[in-house]
């Protein structure tokens, strides 16, 4: 007997003549990544060892920095080194990112990949960067994630599955001259938002120019000169904020919070005092760590994730009941500063002010509320801390544990702030959102330009892959004959086994880590 091909199976309803639909399995091969201890990584290369790529090279090109090194020995087949054109995949990754995908285009170091990517290789009738297209299509990684099997906190697809995904399959020439428009379109698609990305970073310099200026004194100094001789010195101001602090206090052991250190504090414009966060405040209070819920009767809490470029947004909020025992103490008032005291090293101490506009409203227990006493704008002190001077001082106070930074209530009260006359104050606040209001319009149109920008890169895509992109060529070998060539071919490449003998070997050590999927 002749070995006979399986036929194609396609359903071409609403592709082009020539087209066809293929499962992976029957296009391309996937192979798997290596496993090895933890203990044999290393970060630097060393004779006898072999770069590893992983999920957090899989961008949306391939990253070669930040590699890890492993013997070389446990790499057990030659087609698990990565090659120029090769697909990889992050078969284990959270549920958003897994199936990810990025073409090799370069092969600055030899490299093979470790047990969380996999790697899809195109054979050479197939073009290569049209089936990354198609993999990285938004329609396509949707189905990949369908795929997934997904616990606690990871997603993983199997090879088993990735091998059922089906794709839409041109003619070769087709492939070609499709991946030609794309990259076309993606040229000036990329130029695009790399215009708008140059717009985000000078509207960030400027948010920060802007803060830097209010909190020095400069964005006022025109003003400051017109009232010379109007304004009270913050000197006087501080004399009436510390006789409320102690009448506050009366009848309690108190004893007034101590002066800030000047001597390491840049010199201040003439009127202008250095004050600590202790003496200007009534109360420096952490919020509720009870768990919320998702009940809208009851009252909002805001949490880390509301603050936002220094303004307070109530987006994604949770709840406490409207009976909860910390009420009334943990409701806020309007001007309270609300100071984010654990987060990532580049979040934590971000600041924002509350307005009121949910009320009532509570807080978290990441979250410190700072209520200030009567002449202290909470707004201009906000500016201060989200400022770079504030970033500063926080690089200079934060200890970091177990990937979270933390910024405790008795380093905040103890933080100096500059504190104006106060009209002076009223005007840089006032000054202060009018410049940012218009930065923060731009900002919104660029984000909306960028959500447009890859809503278009997927319409593209989505076009390329169901026959609308570029003019069919009947001419062109129709897709089916090539897979029923390539089909052939793997048929035939496969290893036969001898006829009418059963083969007694036992696998060996390799097979046997295969089965148990080490590979």
């Amino acid at each position: 007997m002749t070995d006979t091909v399986p036929p194609v199976t396609t359903s071409n309803a609403g592709l082009p003549e020539n087209w066809s639909i293929a499962e992976l399995a029957d296009l391309l091969d996937i192979v798997r990544g290596i496993s090895f201890p933890s203990s044999a990584k290393r970060f630097e290369p060393e004779d006898g060892y072999i770069a590893c790529l992983r999920t957090t090279n899989v961008q949306r090109n391939v990253e070669w920095e930040n590699l890890w090194f492993v013997p070389e020995a446990h790499l057990k087949r030659d087609e698990q080194l990565v090659r120029p054109l090769d697909i990889l995949i992050s078969t284990a990754n959270s549920f958003e990112l897994v199936g990810k995908v990025a073409q090799v285009k370069q092969m600055p170091v030899k490299a093979t990949l470790g047990a969380f990517i996999s790697l899809i290789r195109v054979p050479s009738q197939l073009d290569a960067r049209y089936f990354y297209y198609h993999l990285s299509s938004a329609e396509t990684q949707q189905r990949i994630r369908n795929l997934a099997s997904t616990t606690t906190n990871i997603s993983n697809v199997s090879t088993k599955k990735l091998k059922t995904l089906t794709l839409t399959v041109p003619p070769l020439n087709e492939q070609r001259r499709i991946v030609e428009k794309i990259e076309e379109l993606f040229v000036k698609l990329d130029a695009g938002i790399q215009s708008l990305k140059q717009t985000q970073a000078l509207l960030e310099s400027y948010r920060r120019a802007v803060l830097k200026a209010a909190v020095e004194g400069e964005l006022s100094r025109e003003w400051r000169e017109a009232h010379s001789g109007e304004l009270e010195p913050a000197s006087e101001l501080l004399e009436r904020i510390v006789q409320e602090r102690r009448e506050k206090f009366a009848g309690k052991k108190y004893k007034d919070p101590a002066s800030p250190d000047t001597s390491g504090l840049p010199k201040l414009p003439e009127g202008w005092e250095w004050v600590t966060v202790d003496q200007v405040s009534k109360e420096v209070r952490y919020g509720s760590s009870s768990k919320t819920n998702e009940d809208s009767t009851g009252i909002p809490v805001l949490r880390m994730g509301n603050i936002q470029n220094g303004q307070l947004v109530a987006d994604a909020l949770k709840y406490l009941p409207t009976e909860h025992e910390e009420f009334p103490e943990l409701l806020l008032e309007p001007g309270d500063l609300l100071f984010n005291r654990t987060n990532s090293y580049e979040l934590v101490g971000k600041t924002g002010v509350y307005r009121g506009t949910l009320e009532p409203c509570s807080f978290a227990s990441y979250l410190i509320r700072v209520r200030f006493l009567s002449g202290v704008h909470s707004q201009f002190v906000a500016s201060f801390i989200n400022s770079a001077y504030g970033r500063e001082w926080i690089s200079s106070v934060v200890s970091q544990q177990v990937g979270q930074a933390n910024v405790n209530g008795t380093k905040l009260k103890a933080l100096s702030v500059p504190l104006p006359p106060q009209a002076e104050q009223h005007f840089i606040v006032d000054e202060v959102e009018r410049r940012l209001s218009v930065v923060d319009k731009l900002e919104t149109t660029v984000e909306a330009n960028l959500k447009q920008a890859d809503s278009l890169r997927q319409s593209i895509l989505k076009r390329a892959f169901s026959g609308k992109l570029v003019p069919q060529d009947l001419d062109d070998e129709p897709a089916s004959m090539l897979l029923e060539r390539i089909r052939a071919e793997r048929q035939a490449a496969k290893p036969k086994a001898r006829k009418g003998r059963k083969s007694n070997a036992r696998p060996t050590k390799s097979n046997h880590a295969e089965q148990r999927g080490l590979f």
